[in-house]
């Protein structure tokens, strides 16, 4: 039994000792050693030929996954200097509710000769590239919680009804991290109904451990945007722009908002939300 054994084990080392022969000279192969074979060593010249020929990754999917201050501040670059409220991360959403906007053609001109008269003040104010009135700020909300929220907030609205609401007083205001300055026009009737709105897209919020919205908000429609805190700067030139809503050609100018359904936008999704007729 003992001189078996003896055997056994012997047997085992030297085929140990074979294993460790052929993984040094595997090593030596791959790190292109003086044994490695020229067949071997071609190969591997190829493969680094390969990695300095790959083509960057490009610069759209990068933005996607910021992860240091560098890379926002190339994404800022590249969305006209507008840097986000919180950081990018997978999984997590962008989300705000809102009632849309649609501007008739009188608006856009109006609007037109407002920024012209802005950017005589040396504003640089970009048009938003649609409008809107926000219920909600923008929270962040986990993908797997989408579709909860969704039906959440549907429930709260469903004895919401349809109204209309105008606006004609224009508005500076500047976001909580002084990044941004947006031009509004603010709520001049309506205020009511939209108050019962956002009470009832609180309620989800809340449900959710989300920020509610403004204690005392001031319900308006933003019309254009600049980087940067002006609203020192625009104080000088508000009056004059102002006239230029209260004289318009055909009586001082309203905009009208026909509230019939609210949106819940997050990320790339837009859930409709329609009112009681």
């Amino acid at each position: 039994m003992l001189v078996g054994y003896s055997s056994s084990s012997e047997d085992e080392s030297e085929a140990a000792t074979d294993r460790n022969k052929g993984f040094y000279r595997k090593c030596l192969d791959e790190d292109g050693g003086d044994h490695a074979s020229p067949a071997r060593k071609k190969h591997k010249i190829e493969e680094e030929q390969v990695a300095k020929t790959r083509l960057p990754v490009p610069g759209c999917l990068l933005d996607m996954f910021p992860e240091d201050v560098s890379s926002q501040m190339e994404e800022s670059s590249l969305h006209g200097g507008r840097v986000r409220s919180f950081k990018h991360e997978q999984g997590n959403w962008a989300t705000y509710v809102y009632l849309p906007y649609h501007p008739e053609e009188e608006f856009k001109e109006l609007l037109e000769d407002l920024l012209s008269l802005a950017r005589a003040h040396g504003a640089a104010w970009t048009p938003q590239e649609e409008f809107h009135l926000s219920l909600s700020q923008t929270v962040v909300l986990r993908h797997h919680w989408i579709q909860p929220f969704n039906h959440s907030l549907r429930a709260g609205l469903v004895h919401c009804k349809r109204f209309v609401c105008s606006a004609g007083r224009l508005r500076v205001y500047c976001n909580a991290e002084r990044t941004r300055t947006f031009l509004g026009m603010e709520v001049s009737t309506g205020d009511a109904q939209l108050s019962e709105l956002v009470q009832a897209v609180d309620r989800t919020m809340t449900e959710f451990r989300l920020e509610t919205f403004y204690q005392d908000p001031s319900f308006h429609v933003s019309l254009a945007w600049c980087v940067g805190d002006l609203t020192a700067q625009m104080g000088e030139c508000i009056q004059e722009m102002q006239s230029l809503i209260d004289d318009h050609e055909e009586g001082a100018f309203l905009l009208r908002l026909d509230c019939v359904e609210l949106r819940l936008r997050t990320g790339n999704k837009t859930f409709h939300f329609p009112l009681k007729t």
